[in-house]
């Protein structure tokens, strides 16, 4: 099969395109090359795809107010380098691709990246995790170009409180993001949910209330040291444990069988019996590092093996210079088996990494 060449180009920017027919790239059945799995037996699955470092909030576990400087426009993956690694990502057994960010709506092309990604053969799952600001307005758009599932990060049901977290007035975007999601056919609709200390943790009940009345499912994540401040205090975190306690104050809540969990970063736990369940991704105290099956792909084409990692495998240059297929799937290989087996958040020596979350993508 003779590979074909893309043209690099500048990246995309800041608004979506209208089509959704995928760019001029590579088609035909994909070649098997994996599975892609670590030294420690653990096969991965699950591409964390980041489309953008940009955001349109200003959230205060991640960046400042003030922001933080964007990755330069020449560094970043065109949408036709982006489907190539994507193509042989799936090669390697890759079967789920999350967009994320930064905020991947602001992805002028997001439309014509998902449908590029649909037309992989075989295809794998495409899901988005966002804040949903501007998700009202193509929700549909997605949904026909073959996103299938989505993530919306909501903090808060109060305007007042999503201001001082957020530093936007942009509450009722959200919201109207989430209902529009649901029109459009994504399901199930999951809302993740980091409870700051002193700021929105007493909404805990309030955001599982508002789940149940929508038939959405939330998930409260722990807040983790990827802010860009690197400012994350322990001692402040919200943890799992707390979060049940404060959830049990008005709901009953019933863990799931440790065998339905696979390698799902939640512990789920059903609601007043179910069959609604609410889920505790508690990174930093109970770690599930053991059963981790994703890999991520930042903006700027490097791939990196943990969230937490320090180090990172750089995909991007070596493709330009004219990489065979073979040889960046050799790349991403040797990225995995170089994982650690756990992140090391808890052990003495942890350094957080030098890049924040909006530019590692979750």
């Amino acid at each position: 099969m003779t590979t074909q060449r893309v043209t690099i180009g500048p990246p995309p920017t800041t608004q979506h395109s209208t089509g959704a027919s995928p760019p001029d790239v590579e088609t035909g059945p994909v070649p098997a090359r994996g599975p892609l799995v670590d030294k420690y037996g653990r096969v991965h699955r699950d591409l964390r795809l980041s489309v953008t470092d940009r955001c349109s909030l200003r959230c205060t576990y991640c960046m400042p107010e003030a922001g933080v400087p964007w990755l330069a426009r020449d560094t970043m993956m065109t949408t036709p380098e982006m489907l190539r690694l994507a193509r042989i990502a799936v090669s390697l057994g890759i079967d789920e691709i999350r967009l994320t960010g930064g905020e991947p709506l602001l992805r002028r092309d997001l439309v014509d990246v998902v449908a590029g990604l649909a037309a992989i053969d075989p295809a794998p799952e495409i899901s988005m995790t966002t804040n949903g600001v501007g998700l009202a307005k193509v929700a549909g758009a997605l949904v026909e170009a073959g996103l299938t599932r989505v993530n919306v990060s909501i903090d808060t049901l109060k305007r007042e409180t999503f201001i001082e977290l957020s530093k936007r007035d942009r509450l009722k975007d959200t919201l109207a993001g989430i209902e529009a999601a649901a029109e459009a056919g994504l399901a199930p609709i999951k809302l993740n949910t980091v409870l700051m200390r002193g700021i929105n943790d007493v909404e805990a009940t309030d955001l599982l209330g508002f789940a149940l009345e929508h038939d959405y499912q939330l998930r409260f994540i722990e807040q983790m040291p990827l802010d860009a401040q690197h400012q994350w205090d322990r001692s402040q975190m919200i943890t799992g444990a707390e979060i049940m306690a404060r959830l049990q104050t008005v709901y009953e809540l019933t863990p799931m069988p440790d065998d339905t969990r696979g390698s799902a970063p939640a512990e789920l736990f059903l609601v007043d019996g179910g069959p609604a369940t609410v889920g505790v991704i508690a990174s930093v105290t109970m770690p599930f590092c053991g059963t981790c099956d994703r890999v991520r792909l930042t903006a700027d084409g490097q791939v990196r093996n943990c969230l937490f990692a320090t180090g990172e495998t750089n995909l991007r240059d070596p493709l330009r210079a004219g990489a065979s297929d073979d040889e960046l799937a050799a790349l991403f290989c040797a990225s995995i088996g170089a994982k650690l087996p756990g992140h090391g958040i808890n052990e003495p020596g942890f350094l957080q990494p030098p890049r924040p979350m909006s530019a590692i993508g979750g």
